[in-house]
């Protein structure tokens, strides 16, 4: 099993840690102003937040039930193994290590380093300069690489030392998630309480807006919306890619899964309410360091800059849960002997080290390659396409489910796969849409897909390989 080679040393309290850790992170202090954008109405701001977080805690159910039963290091690349084959299974292997697992750090990377510019005012080339390397990619889109170059270059820089601290220890790097995790409660509560405390804003904002969207419009919108408030859920599924090292599993994963998702909708709610208390709805949507405007409106240009550095430290920590957990999926394929083999070997602290690095290469070079938007939108469409299969496996698993006591979990599997496909539909008619009314460079769907379909030639070639080294 991919799993017998790491010890269990992770108790309810820290894997909570990597669920909150890595769910708070970069979405809540970055995605607000595009979702703003998309719905002009405040009300459905809220109510996006609300939506995203009950569907989250549907797929966490559902991820608890299934980490329960099979609690062994790699996740979905081990129910989908097991329970669909070889193929299905490299394929979520393939495209979580190519688009999910590393193009979602690439993007917190991008904000941790977007707030610490706040300070640093990090070198950024003239205009001219950043349009002038180009990669086309046929029917998809366009790459500005030298675009936001001081940021990308901070970002890589803190990719390099945070890997650098999980290929050593998983103590220290827990215990960094803990203190982070802490943190991030700490920031938003004092955000929230601090921004109401203020008075200066208005309740009337929470209902008021000049143009609001309506009828297909608002459909759009919504489904757009959305995509930017799963990335600020995302990350929950990150404790079952390290099931194999969690203590007691059959009941610490389904009580972190639950309590870290609950927190998470509480706290995004009420910060939400929090930005919308100062700003309009109109000025959240042209806001570029949302959380940062928020405190300056509420307490003065002091407070901008004291949250800007709290968030860049919160952002921080969500690389690091990332980084930690994500790279266990890589590992078992490499484990199974379907992925560079190397990859499913530790290292001499006994953690998956060659498994880490490599993802590290992969994020620097979406980094340098992307934005934050396009990383984000292309790690959500194809993470719940992935969602959807997991989903799928509690009905295969019924029989399972039921003899551990998690039979009744199979009836939340059914609503949460007919509102991923109707996402996942909506979302690539949104993103050829934008593409051709020129509000996208790339069609993010379309590129994830890509991507996922390049993994084909190294899943045949590892087949073969494999098949020679059994004669």
């Amino acid at each position: 099993m991919p799993s017998d080679s790491l010890q269990r040393r992770l108790g309810f309290w820290p894997a909570s840690a990597v669920i909150i850790g890595s769910i708070i992170g970069a979405g809540v202090f970055m995605k607000p102003a595009s979702m703003a954008a998309d719905l002009g109405d405040p009300v459905w701001l809220s109510l996006v937040w609300v939506i995203a977080g009950v569907f989250s805690l549907l797929g966490a159910f559902i991820y608890a039930a299934l980490g329960a039963v099979m609690p062994e290091t790699g996740g979905m690349y081990v129910y989908s193994r097991r329970l669909f084959g070889n193929l299905p299974a490299f394929l979520y292997g393939w495209a979580a290590f190519a688009v999910i697992n590393t193009a979602s750090v690439a993007a917190i990377s991008f904000v941790c380093a977007q707030y610490a510019d706040h300070f640093f005012h990090l070198p950024r080339l003239d205009e001219v300069s950043e349009q002038a390397v180009v990669w086309q990619i046929p029917f998809i889109g366009r790459l500005y690489p030298l675009e936001n170059l001081g940021v990308k270059i901070l970002a890589v820089a803190l990719v390099i030392l945070l890997t650098i601290l999980n290929y050593r220890t998983l103590k220290g790097g827990s215990f960094l998630q803990m203190l982070s995790t802490m943190l991030k409660i700490g920031v938003l509560a004092f955000l929230v309480i601090g921004i109401f405390a203020s008075g200066n804003g208005s309740v009337e904002n929470f209902v008021v807006a000049e143009s609001p969207r309506r009828g297909w419009e608002l459909l759009n919108g919504v489904v757009a919306a959305l995509t930017g408030a799963f990335f600020a859920y995302d990350g929950w599924i990150n404790v079952n890619s390290m099931a194999g090292e969690i203590k007691d599993p059959r009941r610490n994963i389904p009580r972190s899964l639950i309590a870290g998702v609950v927190t998470c909708i509480a706290v995004y709610l009420f910060t939400n309410l929090a930005y919308l208390f100062v700003m309009p709805v109109e000025q959240v949507a042209s806001s570029r360091l949302v959380a940062a405007d928020a405190a300056r409106q509420a307490f003065g240009h002091a407070a901008e800059s004291l949250v800007a550095g709290m968030i860049a430290v919160c952002a921080f920590g969500a690389i690091n849960g990332n980084l930690m957990a994500t790279c266990r999926i890589t590992y078992a394929m490499g484990k199974n002997r379907v992925f560079f083999p190397r990859v499913g070997k530790e290292n001499k602290f006994g953690l998956p080290g060659n498994a880490l690095l490599l993802h590290a290469a992969v994020i620097c070079i979406f980094i340098l390659t992307g934005s934050f938007d396009m990383l984000a939108d292309m790690f959500v469409f194809v993470t719940w396409i992935a969602y959807g299969l997991g989903a799928a496996a509690v009905f295969v698993l019924r029989k399972q489910l039921m003899e551990a006591g998690f039979g009744k979990y199979r009836y939340y599997a059914i609503p949460f796969m007919a509102f991923v496909a109707f996402y996942l539909v909506m979302t690539v008619y949104n993103d050829i849409s934008a593409f051709f009314a020129g509000r996208q460079a790339v069609i993010h769907s379309a590129f994830a897909l890509l991507i996922i379909a390049a993994g084909l030639p190294v899943y045949y070639y590892y087949k073969k390989f494999n098949r020679k080294s059994a004669s």
